[in-house]
């Protein structure tokens, strides 16, 4: 009996959209870096598989969660494989193959633009390539001042070779918004240190700001100028980082675990660092498993907030969190628009961030329920911080991490992913869009 093959599809791969090889190609990167870690010269303790792929997740993820120490565990080669999951993970997967095309004298094709629009989230494909450039050139030029800068304060202290490569780690940690740190406390022993309190969140607010405000604000120069997106950035950065310095100094002022036994200018110090570190980085100052139940609340609200579009942090992202908070207002008012800064934000930008918060609200849902699942015993404000850490790839933890089970840090590895690629690139990698021909007559639910 004859065999008869289709040999159409041998000679037709699966095709993947765009959303379906970002997310495919930056799986294939945790899993290099999870082998590269599990090698014998990567760590010097015993690591098991499931804290090599947590930790290759954090990394790559930029979110800076970590089941084991990483300062005492991994040696400088395991720890150079977790920089560069975080350069990677943080610039981007595919921003970082179009660098090397380009580099290499080759054309980049529309395809591959295609690609780049939508692992940069860009409105479309004219100027990606130029986008590119112009990230890569500002990421490394702010980095080597940053690394020239935390040497000066870490060479005298440590030594040229230690405080260099101190420097370079953290500066690398820091723009990239993840947070890890060679020490087991943190930046603890810096707490009121104004070199390095300015350094490292300088750099994770810049990073957390978005590629596209930083090449705006290079080449426009004035404010009139800017895009309504990075004036809306820039502003709402602002507000939500006083206001959260404002409250994290108030709520621990008199807490002896944290704020409550630093002398005046450590207290400001701690409280202007913690303040403007949930929503991107996960540097921490303080204790955080000593923190009061406001003040993790309130970090709780910023890290589910996130950081900037096309930024290295995560989040539902702060424009979004801007666009329904207009929505909101426009509604009470009775108005049809949602009007910002004397600009009326499409009906399809809305639809976009009820989208992203909706299905963000559901996947935490889910992956909370979960957690508090397995992990019997724990409190849940400790497991909801841990949660919403992981999903705005933050990085803080009240000391959840280590104590998480084998299916606890699986979820958490599974929220961290979500919270780096985003939940619509997640979505439409999964659904299939199709376009409806047919108007149907309108329809009345009552609703609240």
């Amino acid at each position: 009996m004859a065999l008869h093959v289709n040999k159409s599809r041998l000679h037709n791969p699966i095709k993947l959209n765009p959303p379906q090889f970002l997310a495919s190609l930056f799986l294939f990167l945790i899993i290099l870096g999870a082998c590269l870690l599990k090698l014998p010269i990567a760590h010097e303790e015993s690591l098991r598989w499931i804290d090599a792929l947590f930790i290759a997740t954090s990394a790559a993820t930029v979110t800076g969660l970590a089941s084991v120490d990483p300062g005492s565990t991994f040696t400088l080669f395991g720890e150079i494989v977790i920089l560069f999951l975080i350069q990677v993970g943080g610039l981007g997967v595919m921003s970082f193959a179009s660098l090397v095309v380009i580099m290499m004298g080759r054309k980049i094709s529309v395809k591959q633009r295609v690609l780049m629009q939508e692992a940069l989230n860009q409105p479309s494909i004219g100027g990606v390539i130029r986008l590119v450039r112009n990230l890569f050139v500002f990421s490394i030029s702010i980095q080597i001042i940053a690394i020239f800068f935390l040497s000066l304060r870490w060479v005298p202290e440590m030594g040229f070779g230690k405080g260099v490569y101190y420097s370079v780690f953290h500066v690398i940690s820091a723009y990239n918004n993840a947070g890890f740190a060679l020490w087991s406390d943190g930046l603890m022993g810096y707490v009121g240190d104004p070199m390095v309190n300015i350094v490292i969140s300088l750099l994770f607010i810049t990073g957390g700001i978005g590629f596209t405000v930083l090449v705006d604000l290079w080449v426009s120069r004035k404010w009139k100028d800017l895009s309504l997106h990075s004036k809306v950035m820039i502003i709402s950065t602002f507000a939500i980082n006083i206001v959260a310095i404002l409250f994290v100094y108030l709520f621990e002022f008199n807490n002896p675990k944290t704020l409550g036994m630093l002398s005046g200018a450590e207290k400001l110090w701690a409280a202007y660092f913690q303040g403007v570190s949930p929503r991107t980085a996960g540097f921490n100052s303080i204790d955080m498993t000593a923190i009061n139940p406001d003040t993790s609340l309130l970090m709780i609200l910023l890290m589910f907030v996130g950081a900037g579009s096309t930024s290295t942090g995560g989040g539902i992202k702060l424009t979004t969190f801007v666009v329904i908070l207009f929505t909101v207002a426009a509604f009470l008012k009775g108005k049809e628009d949602t009007v910002v800064m004397k600009r009326t934000i499409r009906n399809a930008v809305v639809y976009r961030a009820l989208a992203i918060t909706t299905i963000s609200i559901l996947f935490i849902f889910a992956a909370l329920f979960i957690v508090t699942y397995v992990q019997k015993g724990e409190s849940f404000m400790i497991i909801l911080f841990e949660v919403i850490s992981a999903f705005g790839t933050v990085g803080l933890s009240m000391g959840l991490t280590p104590d998480l089970t084998i299916i606890g840090k699986i979820v958490i590895c599974i929220v961290m992913v979500f919270g780096k690629l985003g939940p619509l690139t997640l979505a439409f990698s999964l659904a299939k869009q199709t376009r409806e021909n047919i108007r149907y007559p309108d329809g009345e639910v009552f609703t609240g």
